[in-house]
């Protein structure tokens, strides 16, 4: 018969935090590699500040759109949209990083409030921002940039 003194037990927490810290050292290790330029982008990224304004801007445009307050815990639809915006303020285009599969009538309706939003304020000259597109049941949004946050289930 073994004798040997069972393991020490670990709580749960602890289990846990060991194989999410085992998990990304290992994810990491796997994904090391160079950092190059995504083929085909198309302007340089915006900086923060312009992604504010552009949100800023599309809030002024359709304040009627505008969910208030906190969204609620269930959202329809989130999208996650980049938009080129030439240096006059033009759309020069946009590229869905996450489309809402689901709800296609919501996809439709973003494009169009984007292009119709033109002219954006004058990055100076052609860059790209992404936003999320939090979009609730009654056809009104928030932006993830200016988000008032979600309520809890």
């Amino acid at each position: 018969m073994d004798r040997t003194p069972p393991p020490p037990l670990i709580d749960r927490r602890q289990l846990l935090a060991l194989g999410a810290a085992t998990g990304a050292a290992a994810l990491m290790a796997g994904c090391s590699f160079p950092s190059l330029p995504m083929p085909g982008r198309q302007a340089p990224a915006a900086d923060p500040a312009y992604r504010r304004a552009a949100a800023s801007h599309l809030y002024r445009r359709y304040p009627d759109r505008i969910y208030q307050g906190r969204l609620p815990a269930m959202l329809y639809a989130i999208g996650v949209l980049e938009v080129v915006v030439e240096g006059s303020g033009r759309v020069g285009s946009f590229k869905w990083l996450r489309a809402p599969s689901h709800a296609p009538e919501v996809v439709t309706q973003i494009e169009r409030l984007v292009r119709d939003a033109a002219p954006f304020p004058s990055p100076g000259s052609r860059t790209s921002y992404i936003d999320t597109w939090l979009w609730d049941r009654s056809g009104r949004f928030q932006l993830d940039t200016l988000t008032e946050g979600q309520l809890q289930v």
